[in-house]
């Protein structure tokens, strides 16, 4: 009725008088379908397109410059072949493990493979009763996360894992890894969605669970050769600074985005992807001048993607406030987790993936359940306690430890049985642009 109610004159007119002559049951079907909202959609299609900057060239940048010039090539190839294979396996049969009809807590049916009944006149449900999206995008959005999380995932194992075996682990990873907990977070009847635990863009599903499965990840592949003894600096701070700058901007589409509308929980989801992202950049700078060195550049990139982490959980579901804390205290504890833990238990993750995805990300999810109350500006009415929201929030954060610490040590194993796993000495002292793609970086 929303339609008609609109139109005025005699067109309005003799569009109700239309209306009214239908019988009563085609007027309930046209009452009882939804129609996506022009505004909702096109805000849904650019934070679609926000994310995959993410990954391309965002952490591709990121991840490249991070690593060594005879790397850098083959950094940024894993990424964007490991996000375009997560892309095609998410339509043939990762959108109905994770949101299709019927299936149990842990994943769907199968009735949407290859997109089954899939059209353009689909529709997907946002969190607003009877505001749909047009399904296709919500796939595509679904998507990108899918794609980025895998990506991140080989921060920790770059330079000497075969490409070949980069491609199998990320089959194998997104069918018993992502999937399952994507479902188990963010499907209606999911494990951890029936719990109530709180995870608005992927605190869980994306970040712990890419952190978690690439320290499990590098130590099985074991260390680089030279690793701690040889420095091994990033390459390109340069290319760092302006993928992290890639990554906060597209991150709008990812935490906002989250909001499936373009309304006001999206814009709260924005306004914390900037101040909790501020707050962690500084305060990692911070935490160097206290340990006694200078604010550093790579410092400050650290702290933003820190923050970015920590936040991702909360977005939606704290105040402002709550998270320019939960980002500074995010980015203080990766500090710590990077400069002293890391050598300390010398696992060699070359690009800090589980430093700060890993850790960022469950600092993140548990500190959702403080933030979330009232008293901290969050939108939680109370009716849920901080201490009972904490407990479900460790719950669920322990759960995707397990599951994604299994899952990843499966697919290692499977890749190594298939292809080997790691490249051969010559190779890794070489480099994996030339050994592996037949290429440089620069010319040398």
């Amino acid at each position: 009725m929303t339609f008609f109610k609109k139109l005025g004159g005699v067109a309005g007119a003799g569009a109700l008088s239309l209306f009214a002559a239908l019988p009563a049951w085609a007027q309930d079907a046209a009452a009882a379908a939804p129609t996506p909202d022009k505004g909702d959609t096109a805000w849904m299609m650019v934070s679609t397109i926000l994310v995959l900057a993410m990954i391309l060239p965002g952490l591709a940048l990121f991840y490249g410059g991070l690593a060594r010039t005879k790397n850098m090539l083959s950094v940024m190839t894993q990424i964007g072949a490991v996000a375009a294979f997560a892309m095609l396996i998410w339509v043939i049969y990762g959108y109905t493990m994770a949101f299709g009809d019927g299936g149990n807590a842990i994943i769907s049916g199968f009735g949407k493979l290859f997109l089954a009944g899939v059209t353009p006149d689909s529709t997907a449900a946002t969190f607003t009763d009877g505001v749909v999206i047009p399904e296709y995008v919500f796939i595509c959005f679904q998507m990108t996360f899918a794609a980025i999380t895998v990506a991140l995932v080989l921060g920790s194992v770059v330079e000497r894992m075969k490409f070949s075996a980069v491609m199998v682990f990320a089959l194998v990873w997104l069918t018993l890894v992502y999937f399952p907990v994507a479902h188990m977070v963010w499907a209606g009847n999911g494990y951890f969605f029936g719990l109530g635990a709180l995870d608005f863009a992927g605190g869980t599903v994306v970040h712990i669970n890419a952190g978690v499965s690439a320290l499990v990840a590098c130590l099985i592949l074991g260390k680089r050769i030279g690793f701690p003894k040889e420095p091994m600096p990033p390459h390109s701070l340069t290319l760092t600074a302006v993928g992290t700058g890639l990554l906060w901007v597209g991150w709008f589409g990812f935490n906002a985005g989250s909001a499936l509308e373009a309304n006001g929980s999206a814009a709260l989801a924005m306004i914390n992807t900037f101040v909790a992202t501020a707050s962690a950049g500084l305060f990692w700078m911070l935490a160097e001048r206290l340990n006694g060195h200078k604010g550093s550049a790579l410092g400050f990139c650290s702290g933003i993607i820190a923050g970015l982490v920590a936040v991702t959980p909360a977005a939606g579901n704290s105040g402002p406030f709550g998270a320019i804390i939960l980002g500074a205290v995010a980015s203080v504890i990766c500090f710590y987790a990077v400069t002293l833990l890391k050598p300390k238990l010398g696992y060699d993750d070359s690009l800090d993936a589980f430093g700060i995805h890993g850790i960022g990300g469950m600092v993140g999810a548990i500190g959702t359940g403080i933030v979330y109350a009232p008293m901290f500006g969050g939108p939680g009415d109370g009716s849920v306690g901080i201490g009972a929201q904490l407990v479900i929030q460790i719950e669920a954060v322990v759960a995707t430890i397990v599951w994604a610490s299994i899952g990843t040590a499966i697919a290692i194993f499977v890749a190594k049985a298939l292809t080997g796993l790691r490249v051969s000495q010559e190779v890794e002292l070489e480099g994996l642009d030339l050994g592996e793609h037949g290429e440089r970086a620069y010319n040398m």
